[in-house]
């Protein structure tokens, strides 16, 4: 079955603490770790809901929700390519009953979901504003996925706010270095920041990942910073605490 769902160079990875297995292709998308991060930040409903995820890709963070989780996931992915490699990994994990894949640009997200009824967003969005100076990788697939190009900050906001019922929440992973600018656009759309995280890759070094968490109509009272997330030991290894999230408790390293 798994080979009959893979196209030219793609391959099949698996997050080892779950049973998902996700269809990557090197030279079109890949996760990362700030998937990987995001998908375990939030708190899942668990008896009903709606859980969106935007800037899908190939369906990474859904997926790995859905391991947390019962209750529908729809993921939107602009990207045609990006989105057939998630619907045939929805396939190739029997969750078609689940998790829905839709091709689609999110600011059409209402055009598929009810407005105000949407429980939880996750988002790993394009990190970089779209500029002349910037950096910019060669690959279509990934210009799109990282520089916001066909979408930003705002408008994701203004989409979660738009689709999220009252007291619904939206998490997203993004750069340290934007983080005022996070803050200020969720308030502008009555997303009261609730919860923050920095990744760090080593001690010692400067954060370059956040997760943040908001909440619709929330109260501004309350924001907690939690503890730093380091990634790396000084010998290279993952830390106990990314190896248990990539392998699962019983394993060691």
């Amino acid at each position: 079955m798994t080979k009959n769902l893979l196209l030219d160079n793609e391959r099949v990875d698996q997050l080892f603490s779950t049973d998902v297995k996700i269809i990557q292709n090197r030279e079109v998308f890949s996760y990362s770790l700030d998937s990987v991060l995001l998908s375990r930040f939030p708190q899942y409903p668990q008896r009903k809901g709606l859980i969106v995820d935007l800037c899908s890709g190939n369906g990474a963070v859904a997926l790995f929700a859905s391991s947390q989780t019962p209750v529908k996931i729809l993921a939107v992915e602009l990207q045609e390519r990006l989105a057939d490699m998630a619907k045939r990994s929805v396939i190739l994990n029997q969750l078609e009953e689940q998790v829905d894949i839709i091709q689609d640009d999110l600011k059409h997200l209402l055009d598929h979901v009810p407005a105000s009824q949407v429980d939880l967003i996750v988002c790993n969005p394009p990190y970089f504003k779209d500029r002349e100076s910037s950096k910019k990788n060669l690959s279509e697939h990934y210009l799109l996925a990282r520089h916001e190009i066909t979408t930003n900050l705002d408008e994701i906001c203004r989409v979660s706010q738009q689709a999220l019922k009252s007291n619904g929440r939206l998490a997203m992973v993004h750069r340290p270095d934007r983080f005022l600018e996070i803050m200020d656009t969720l308030k502008k759309y009555k997303l009261a920041p609730k919860r923050v995280q920095f990744i760090y890759p080593k001690l010692g070094k400067e954060a370059n990942m956040l997760l943040i968490e908001a909440i619709k109509d929330g109260s501004l009272e309350g924001f907690k910073i939690l503890p730093p997330l380091i990634v790396h030991k000084d010998n290279g290894d993952y830390s106990d605490e990314i190896f248990e999230i990539y392998y699962g408790k019983n394993k060691s390293n």
